[in-house]
């Protein structure tokens, strides 16, 4: 096996432990015993548990966002939608052990939560999305983050919902966040208030709403 060979070989080996027992339940001592090499092999490709762990990080995130991007740079506002919610369900779905690293403990030394940072970046993404729809409806641009924070925070916990129970399908699933989404967002109002101090008579047309 070559050097090459032995990194990737590790890092798939680190993958699947810190997705099933989680980062401070990892030794590099099973690492090592899984891959059939000695510890000092270990070391030399990552420095340690921490370096490894940093090296599996970076490859999922880069993998997600890179799906989540390339969502975003074709079609209509409702298809990009539509594929962002599915780029992270097939995520979900064909790399579950990676996922489940993301959202799961982090070494101390951790600058920010991984999975926070990946929906900020989503959040970013999706804002820039509303922002031109925003402008051409009138409303205020300056509340595009606050729908992005809403509409990713969704789809996320939805997301996190649907990988356990795998059911009904990620295309269906995805249909269905975008309808709320889409069709809560088609009949905005461009200044909404609180039910609760609407003027007497205003809304008694519909009282149960």
């Amino acid at each position: 096996m070559t050097g090459t060979q032995r990194r990737q070989q590790l890092i798939e080996i680190g993958r699947a432990l810190f997705a099933e027992r989680g980062y401070d339940a990892t030794s590099i001592e099973e690492i090592a015993q899984r891959a059939q090499v000695s510890k000092p092999v270990v070391y030399e490709h990552f420095g340690g548990k921490e370096g490894l762990y940093a090296v599996v990080v970076d490859r999922e995130m880069s993998t997600l966002l890179e799906m989540i991007r390339t969502s975003l740079t074709q079609n209509r506002s409702r298809v990009r939608l539509e594929q962002v919610a599915l780029a992270l369900l097939t995520y979900m779905e064909e790399r579950t052990d990676g996922f489940r690293i993301l959202m799961r403990d982090q070494p101390v030394s951790a600058a920010e939560g991984t999975y926070s940072s990946l929906l900020n970046e989503a959040v970013n993404q999706v804002a820039h999305i509303l922002a031109g729809d925003f402008e051409r409806r009138g409303f205020n641009t300056e509340l595009t983050t606050l729908y992005a924070q809403a509409l990713v925070g969704m789809v996320a916990t939805a997301a996190t919902w649907w990988l356990d129970e795998r059911q009904p399908s990620k295309e269906v699933v995805a249909a269905h966040l975008v309808n709320l989404c889409w069709n809560g967002l088609t009949h905005l109002e461009p200044e909404p208030e609180l039910a609760s101090e609407w003027p007497s008579g205003k809304g008694l047309s519909n009282p149960t709403v």
